[in-house]
């Protein structure tokens, strides 16, 4: 399996994964940076016909595939119909159904940024996150792109999991909107151009500044 993140507009399939919980309890959350991510993907493609879970190849998510800005690379946008923490059970299927040399492209929110950033990144450790943790035990490693959207920093007093699994606050809702956006950008552009360049293009960028 290659990661395609060293590979300017990598050919065949990129398979990208949005990181969250199914069900509609858990649709607002901070934890569900990464459903939503896809969820804008898919509709800048014209997107709307999703897979039930299992409906392609049995694979436990809903899966819809489009091509994604002027690219022309056909991807697959996939949202787990697991919870957080067994994610990686999608991905051998994912890879069986769609190609072993597709490029991975991971989506998920990072309690370590601030809610207004985006981080790429070529590959590196699960920082906690118990979804990538279990897309790493999967792949057999760290060595896939990632886009992580911050949800931290300044946050109510509490436990972790009690935060992520919180519907986003009012205070927050139009910054974290603007980033997933952001993020959304992230990914066409590092499909298109390589994660290299997408790196220096985005990782700077910091949505609350559009509020000053």
């Amino acid at each position: 399996m290659s990661s395609g993140c060293e590979e300017v507009g990598a050919p065949g399939c990129w398979i990208v994964i949005g990181l969250g919980n199914p069900g509609d309890e858990y649709r607002d959350t901070y934890h569900n940076v990464g459903f939503r991510v896809v969820e804008i993907l898919a509709s800048r493609c014209g997107v709307s016909n999703w897979s039930r879970p299992g409906g392609i190849g049995m694979i436990p998510a809903r899966i819809a595939e489009a091509v994604i800005g002027q690219s022309g690379v056909r991807t697959i946008l996939a949202q787990p119909w697991t919870y957080m923490n067994l994610t990686g059970r999608i991905l051998p299927r994912m890879f069986e159904r769609f190609g072993t040399e597709s490029g991975l492209l991971v989506v998920s929110d990072d309690l370590a940024l601030p809610i207004g950033r985006v981080r790429i990144r070529e590959r590196g450790s699960a920082g906690g996150h118990n979804g990538l943790k279990s897309i790493s035990s999967a792949y057999g490693s760290d060595d896939y792109c990632r886009v992580r959207v911050g949800i931290g920093a300044e946050r109510p007093d509490g436990g972790t999991r009690d935060y992520v699994l919180s519907r986003v606050r009012k205070p927050d809702r139009v910054t974290l909107e603007r980033a997933q956006d952001l993020a959304a950008d992230a990914v066409e552009y590092s499909i298109a151009h390589g994660v290299g360049l997408a790196m220096s293009k985005f990782n700077g960028l910091d949505c609350r500044e559009a509020d000053s």
